[in-house]
């Protein structure tokens, strides 16, 4: 009888930091994902017209083939390396194919540098029925900057790419391959699939060129990203296609709006059994990353235990959500 009263106790007093440490992220964590934005977040400038107009609904029904969502953080440098290249392969396609339609929407994340000028200087020349500048009135994370943008496109799939350039835009084939080998030409509403632009073909040369340091913090990150995703080798790639069914359902509901949203938007298509199709692509280092190496890490490690906690303990859920004008 003694030993299960001393059994008891310990439990109890066991439970006790796992209850404060629930508690905590009860308290600070809101249960609804931030959807609101400001009336000038919700328009676009026509440079041609001096005249700004409401971006459209993801809710809406696609009018065009593709759409390309650029978070864009202090990228005046780096912005137009990546334009050129997109806008060759983008132009190219439309004139082979007369049938494919595409935006492009950058999303200046609240920089200070002169990221949204750069921006409109290629909205003054292709037109902003092509290209459209999101401009956050402050910065919220590169998760916010991408939800954002995907809330406001017309594409019937939707890729998000990063503004550095160091994915190979060309890459678009081989997610849309991906993307065709799931959905079916026979059926009238197409199915929900992600294709997930992947460098783990590349990590045996990388490690190579890290310190022992920061290579421990690298798998360290990995064994983390494990708690919530397993079928991803790399879900921190800025490259991956999206069809609109997945958009609508994925978009409004995650959380995070900082490093660690991929993970929280594949742990969620996860668990909705959304089929994603991991593709090896080309990609090369660019220098002025926004990732501060040790720090950006710890501070995604915890972001990505926050989520799976947050869902285990129910503080958090994916059920649909209509998009809110707030």
């Amino acid at each position: 009888m003694f030993v299960f009263v001393l059994l008891f106790w310990a439990l109890l007093l066991a439970s006790i930091p796992v209850g404060l440490f629930a508690l905590y992220l009860l308290l600070t964590s809101s249960r609804e994902p931030n959807l609101s934005r400001s009336q000038n977040e919700r328009t676009y400038l026509d440079p041609s017209t001096k005249q700004r107009h409401e971006f459209p609904s993801l809710e809406d029904n696609a009018s065009l083939s593709l759409s390309v969502i650029v978070p864009a953080y202090k990228e005046e440098e780096r912005l137009p390396v990546m334009m050129e290249e997109t806008l060759e392969y983008l132009e190219k396609r439309k004139k082979e194919d007369f049938d494919f339609h595409y935006e492009i929407i950058i999303v200046d994340d609240g920089s200070t540098d002169k990221t949204t000028e750069v921006a409109l200087e290629y909205v003054d020349k292709y037109g902003a029925e092509i290209i459209r500048v999101l401009t956050f009135d402050k910065n919220r994370g590169k998760g916010g900057a991408v939800r954002m943008g995907m809330l406001s496109a017309r594409g019937r799939r939707l890729l998000m790419v990063d503004a550095d350039g160091a994915s190979k835009f060309s890459d678009l084939d081989k997610l849309e391959k991906a993307l065709d080998e799931v959905e079916s030409k026979d059926e009238e509403e197409e199915k929900m699939a992600i294709a997930v632009g992947s460098r783990a073909h590349m990590e045996a040369d990388s490690v190579v060129e890290r310190s022992f340091f920061r290579t421990f913090l690298m798998k360290g990150f990995h064994m983390l990203v494990l708690l919530c995703v397993r079928g991803v080798k790399d879900t921190q790639c800025g490259f991956k296609l999206f069809t609109r069914s997945v958009a609508q359902r994925l978009f409004p509901v995650y959380h995070v709006e900082r490093w660690a949203f991929d993970v929280e938007l594949l742990y969620i298509a996860e668990q909705l059994n959304i089929p994603i199709k991991e593709v090896a692509i080309t990609w090369h280092e660019v220098d002025g990353s926004k990732i501060i190496p040790v720090f950006s890490w710890l501070q995604m490690g915890r972001d990505i235990l926050f989520i799976r906690l947050r869902y285990l303990f129910g503080i958090w859920s994916y059920g649909p959500r209509k998009l809110k004008e707030n």
